[in-house]
Formats: structure tokens, sequence, C-alpha cells
């Protein structure tokens, strides 16, 4: 059974509504001063209360995300997995022991319901697959959405552009079907022209559950950047027919996952050349959830406050689209933002930043839902084609 499966959740909760029944049915009996009676009293407290803080934690951990497995819980320190491929044609090959990419369960696709239906010829396919990170020691899982161009054998030696989504936090990369509906959004946009055929990549940035690591190298900590930067690009390009040029990479998020984008296609332009952010911030944040993120380093912190970075470090080729309501609370810092990166773009062409805003909407995925479909097709047009294609066999 699952860990996020609702099953478990209905079966705790049964646990825990016997054991309330049992503790009101057999209080009386145990109302005597011996020992064996006080310890029965203990034990059925206790059996109690734990069933119902079990019960909160399976409710809290399916709606955050910070746990999208049995694996993910007990083995929180990103250990690494042994592995099998995906074929270039996108099927699964047997898995070896050095693979960076294989299939798995994990994650709860099979809970969306609401996937373009027929062939992959015809609609694409989305998999949920387990990547490893050479450099980090990282694994995580995520979806992948190959297009339907990806089993069209007149393109079988086509490589493909490619963008990761990232969601927010804690929110598990779930969130990016069930509630943003990402590849079904690119799915229309690409089979209405308005999207090129591209390999979608579905993740979260919290691969070092519970903490937020804001997508940063943690001195002494996760090496989040290093993962998204160098782990996943290396892993996909080893079982995907997809882009080596980072110029056909981008990538795109929503909350702290727009934060991530803006920041890898800022500091890592080798490995993303484009970057869509939905109501981004624009430093590192510093609180419960992500603790000292930069061990007191504050040069270190410092190099990934965006604006200060763009300022006074070399300046990237790279293209950023803003994305945000006049509603938002960080609303003043987006446009302080905007204001600073002017003069930078003004004297060095090759930064390019755009921006959209919507009149109102909050932070909440009924507003992230409605800017999606621009951002897409506005990073589809900033993705170059792939420049490379596979050799002939």
């Amino acid at each position: 059974m699952e860990l996020t499966s609702s099953a478990l959740v209905y079966l705790v909760a049964a646990v825990a509504a016997l054991a309330l029944l049992a503790t009101v049915l057999f209080w009386p009996r145990l109302a005597h001063h011996r020992p064996h009676h006080v310890l029965g009293r203990i034990g059925l407290l206790s059996l109690t209360q734990l069933a119902v803080l079990a019960v909160c934690g399976l409710i809290v951990n399916n709606s955050y995300g910070f746990y999208s497995s049995w694996h993910d819980l007990l083995q929180p320190d990103g250990s690494q997995l042994a592995l099998g491929p995906a074929g270039a044609g996108g099927k699964a090959g047997p898995p070896t022991g050095d693979a960076l990419v294989r299939p798995t369960e994990e994650g709860g696709l099979n809970t969306v319901s609401d996937l373009p239906q027929g062939r992959p010829e015809e609609v694409g396919r989305v998999d949920s697959i387990q990547v490893r990170g050479k450099e980090s020691g990282l694994s995580d899982q995520m979806f992948i959405y190959l297009p339907p161009e990806y089993f069209n054998p007149k393109y079988s030696r086509e490589r493909f552009p490619v963008l990761l989504t990232l969601a927010g936090y804690p929110g598990p990369s779930l969130h990016l079907l069930n509630e943003m509906h990402t590849p079904q959004t690119a799915w229309d946009l690409q089979r209405t022209g308005r999207m090129a055929p591209t390999v979608l990549v579905m993740a979260r940035p919290t691969v070092a559950a519970p903490r937020n690591t804001e997508c940063v190298d943690v001195p002494g900590g996760p090496a989040t950047e290093t993962w998204f930067a160098k782990d996943v690009p290396t892993a996909l390009r080893s079982a995907y027919r997809v882009s080596r040029s980072a110029a056909s990479w981008g990538v795109l998020g929503y909350s702290t996952g727009g934060s991530c984008a803006l920041r890898l296609a800022l500091r890592d332009p080798g490995s993303y050349g484009s970057a869509a952010a939905l109501h981004a911030d624009y430093q590192a944040a510093t609180d419960w959830s992500t603790g000292d993120l930069f061990g007191g380093n504050q040069q270190l912190a410092q190099s990934y406050d965006l604006a200060w970075r763009l300022h006074n470090l070399p300046v990237p080729k790279s293209s950023l689209l803003i994305v945000s309501t006049r509603t938002e609370d960080n609303y003043a810092a987006t446009q302080q933002f905007l204001a600073s990166v002017t003069p930078v773009t003004q004297a060095h062409p090759d930064l390019k930043v755009d921006s959209l805003f919507l009149p109102d909407g909050g932070h909440s995925f009924e507003t992230w839902r409605r800017e999606l479909p621009a951002a897409l097709e506005w990073i589809s047009d900033h993705l170059q084609p792939a420049p490379d294609r596979e050799p002939r066999g």
C-alpha cells in the first residue's frame, strides 16, 4: 500500500475510530489502581493518540507532498538507487546497476484521470520515473511527458527540446499534473500549433524532504543546485532523445519552483537557456523551512541574490519571463526587481527579460493555471530547436 494512497488514510482512520471505541467501552473496567489497569488505560490512550496523529500526518503529507513514497520517508538522505534506463524510443529498458533513470510506480500517476487518451503516437505519453544523480548523490521521483512526435518513426533521429517544470514548496511533482494540468495544457498547445513538440519534465524542488533548500547547494548539506543543473540533464540525456544544447533547455516553475527557475537560468546558463517564473521571489528565503542555507557565509548568500548578481557578476546569455499579478503580496518586490534589471538588459542585449501581469489573482493554483498557457507559449518561442540528431544506426 503506497504512502500517499487514500486507502492507507482510510485504514489508519478506521484504526483510530476502533481505538476510540475501545477506550470508551473498556474504560470502566480499567477504572482501578492496580498496575495492569493503569497500563491498560495508558495503552488505550496511547494507541488512540498515535492513530489520530498518524491520520493527521498522512493527510498533511498527501496535501503538501513532503514524502512521495515509503522509500522517501524511510531514507530521507537521498541515498542512491539502482536504476534502469528508458530506451531511445521512450520505452523502459532492462534495469542495470549504473543506469540513471528507471520507470517507477511511485508518485501517484494512477490517480490522474484527465490525461489525453489515445496511442502515444497520437497524444504522447506521461511516465513516472526515478532519477539518480551522480554528482549530488540525490535521487527523486518525477514525471516525464513525451510528445506524439517522439514515437513517430519520421522523427526517430530527432532530439527534442526539454522544459523542466518545478512545483512549489512543499508540493509534490504530482501537483504539476493534477493541480496545474501541465502536460494536459502542453498537449493542447502543441496540437493547435502554439507550442513546438517538447519533452516536459515535472519535478519538485523538495529533494531533501522536508527541508526547503531553495535549489541551492547547501554547505555540508544537499547539493540541490548541482542536482538540477548537472545531474538531471545528464540523466535524461542518457535515457531519452533530448537535446544536448543548453539553448534547447528551459525551466518553468511556480512559487518556490519559479524562484528556482530564475536561479538556474542565471547561475547555470550552460544548463538552461531560458526560464519562466510564476510568482517567484528574487532572494533565497531564510525561515523555518530552510534553516541556514549558507552556513553563515554572507558572500555565498549574496551570490543567490539575483539583482545583486546581475549588477556585480558577468551577465549570462539568457531569456527570462516574470509572471505575476498586480494583487500579489510581492508585487512591489517584483517591480523593484524588474526596474533593477532594466539597465542591465540595456547594456547586455544577450539578457532578455519580459514580464506578464494579470490584474488580479493570488498565490494559488487557480491563478497559476490561468498564467500557464501564456508562459508555456513564451518559453516554447525561446527554446531553440535541437541542433543535434541521433547518429544513423
